[in-house]
């Protein structure tokens, strides 16, 4: 029920103009922002299924361009992993010319010169850096050189050569998300790609009547192994035999001592995480010394890197020992070489991957921007005839109100 006084017309046409005002205003907005919510109320369902979309998107986006920069680290890792085949290859031949018997001392030490510039690329390859400066096969640590190369006097050489190079870096891996919880890990450790053969370590230390006394953790190979109050030299055998590193324990059948050896051609990377168990065991030094020269004196090592096997060619050559050439040089050559080789499909298979999730992110990006579209972008057609709608009711109801109050003081001064 309405009370009828001398104001109500007045109030009406008042209230009605504002409201007309403020949805032109609303439409407006909407019409300059292109956006169809413009406040939570207007509504609350699509706002809600729209801030979700927006944040999924976001993620969608930053899923594609990780799987791209993957991409491009896994390129550019390649290409050096292939230049370096090129030279191992290139290695593999000279080690047969060398190994034949037909060329002399003066020969074989002409060769060496050769193995030697090629033993230098080889180790400029394993120091490379990204375009961000970054070194590439260095693990996780990229502002370090991956390799240190150490000179030294070599028998039949008048000048100092390489005679060591040793790694820098570390073993640990990134972990990039490229989709919702799902990971590419990206390894990069050079003392893998680089290196030829399996690593071996036999201890020293007679450990049949060793027992922990008390809880410890050891890590193999990157992988962090308990150690329980009690355990003997066989249980932490059986349990890094059952853990997910690369490596195979035993027991020494002659010192009863504990002996490690990789499953693929890698570097041994051993330490004690908490307590002294591979200490007490002989295999490494104390806990202040940190991987992979922590290793005891008294370990005795197998199983070296490519440049530890070119190194020992180049010295063959130098010496004019054909008989180490066609041995133990070219078989540590073709060990090299493979694992080079599966290095190189390992790399490949995760470029390949990394590609497919970027058109896959690609692909989903765009869906996912139908769905904002639907839920927040705004009909134009709609909102500019709303707008026109509403522009029109006002101005038929300004003229109304003008109809309705036409009186002027003119009137009061007849």
């Amino acid at each position: 029920m309405h009370r009828i006084s001398s104001q109500m017309n007045n109030n009406n046409t008042q209230s009605n103009l504002r409201l007309q005002e403020s949805r032109l205003n609303r439409v407006n907005n909407q019409i300059g922002s292109q956006q169809k919510i413009q406040n939570l109320r207007d509504d609350p369902l699509a706002a809600g299924h729209l801030v979700r979309y927006q944040s999924y998107l976001g993620r969608v986006k930053t899923f594609e361009k990780n799987a791209l920069t993957l991409s491009d680290e896994f390129s550019l890792r390649e290409g050096y992993m292939q230049d370096s085949l090129d030279i191992m290859q290139r290695v593999r031949e000279l080690a047969v010319q060398g190994a034949n018997g037909i060329y002399n001392k003066d020969d074989l030490s002409n060769m060496a010169t050769e193995v030697d510039e090629l033993l230098k690329q080889l180790v400029q390859n394993a120091n490379a850096v990204s375009a961000d400066g970054n070194s590439i096969f260095a693990g996780t640590n990229t502002k370090a050189t991956a390799f240190d190369v150490e000179m030294g006097n070599v028998d039949g050489s008048g000048i100092p050569l390489i005679q060591n190079v040793r790694y820098n870096g570390n073993i640990d891996v990134n972990s990039v998300e490229i989709d919702e919880n799902k990971y590419l890990v990206n390894d990069n450790a050079g003392n893998k790609t680089f290196w030829a053969e399996r690593q071996q370590i036999f201890g020293a230390r007679d450990g049949s009547q060793w027992q922990s006394s008390s809880d410890n953790v050891i890590a193999i190979d990157g992988v962090e192994i308990k150690i329980s109050q009690g355990d003997n030299l066989y249980s932490v055998i059986n349990k890094i035999n059952n853990s997910n590193a690369a490596v195979k324990a035993s027991v020494d059948p002659i010192r009863k001592a504990l002996n490690l050896e990789t499953t693929d051609s890698r570097q041994l990377w051993v330490q004690d995480v908490q307590g002294n168990v591979l200490n007490e065991l002989g295999i490494v030094k104390d806990s202040s010394q940190k991987p992979p020269y922590n290793l005891n004196d008294s370990v005795r090592v197998a199983g070296g890197s490519m440049f530890d096997t070119v190194i020992a060619f180049r010295n063959a050559l130098l010496t004019g020992d054909q008989e180490a050439i066609g041995g133990r040089v070219l078989g540590a050559l073709d060990e090299g070489i493979g694992s080079l080789v599966t290095r190189i499909a390992k790399s490949g298979a995760e470029y390949e991957r990394a590609q497919l999730n970027v058109q896959r992110s690609s692909k989903l990006a765009l869906d996912v921007t139908q769905m904002v579209a639907r839920e927040g972008d705004l009909d134009f057609t709609q909102a500019v005839t709303d707008m026109k709608m509403l522009d029109y009711t006002n101005q038929a109801t300004l003229s109304q109100a003008g109809k309705m109050y036409s009186s002027t003081l003119l009137n009061y001064m007849r």
